[in-house]
């Protein structure tokens, strides 16, 4: 991703999401000592920031949702880079700060954890066994619990080994038909062999 903006304190770039879908907010040299002053995240609309208190306390800071034709990621980062810039937040190591969300290993939940308890209902379970069903139609392998239709899912795609941010509303088609086969940025297999491992391109 690595989207480089300066704000009147501070240039800071944008990088790729971790296991939480969260995306961290770089300062420095992109190869000489980068550090992370935080990372920002989406839940249901809002734009959410965490960060290190200049006490070493993990804080986050949940920003709502920006304004109508900005990006949230960005309104995220640099109100991240507002308080770095005012002593107000510290920075960790960019190797650090990208070891503390490893990807899990083994079973993972069916609803991820950041659901509130209302909506830990018949409903979402339901939606949430026929999400991880499509997946594996689709070959594809969650790395957290089912967040809904609209939030970010950290998947991996099981064809190429991709691995990033997707959200079930995409991943699960519209109209009866399968989702679209330009599976990830990137680029993934070849079509024909799309088609030849998941039955429900063969008649596109």
């Amino acid at each position: 991703m690595s989207t480089t903006t300066t704000t009147t304190t501070l240039a800071y770039r944008i990088g790729d999401a971790d296991a939480e879908c969260r995306h961290p907010v770089i300062i420095g040299d992109d190869t000489e000592n980068p550090l992370v002053i935080g990372r920002a995240s989406r839940w249901h609309r809002n734009w959410l920031v965490t960060m290190t208190g200049a006490d070493g306390s993990e804080i986050e800071h949940n920003l709502k949702r920006p304004a109508k034709g900005d990006k949230g990621v960005h309104m995220a980062a640099a109100f991240l880079a507002e308080r770095y810039a005012a002593g107000a937040i510290m920075a960790i190591p960019l190797a650090e700060a990208q070891g503390q969300a490893p990807l899990p290993i083994g079973p993972v939940p069916l609803l991820h954890p950041r659901m509130a308890v209302k909506e830990r209902n018949d409903r979402n379970i339901a939606s949430a066994l026929k999400a991880f069903a499509g997946l594996a139609e689709h070959h594809w392998r969650a790395y957290g619990g089912f967040p809904g239709s609209d939030n970010p899912w950290f998947v991996r795609c099981e064809l190429c080994g991709w691995t990033g941010p997707k959200y079930w509303s995409h991943l699960r088609g519209r109209n009866g038909n399968p989702p679209s086969i330009a599976r990830h940025l990137g680029g993934c297999v070849g079509e024909d062999e799309i088609r030849e491992l998941i039955p429900a391109y063969r008649q596109q």
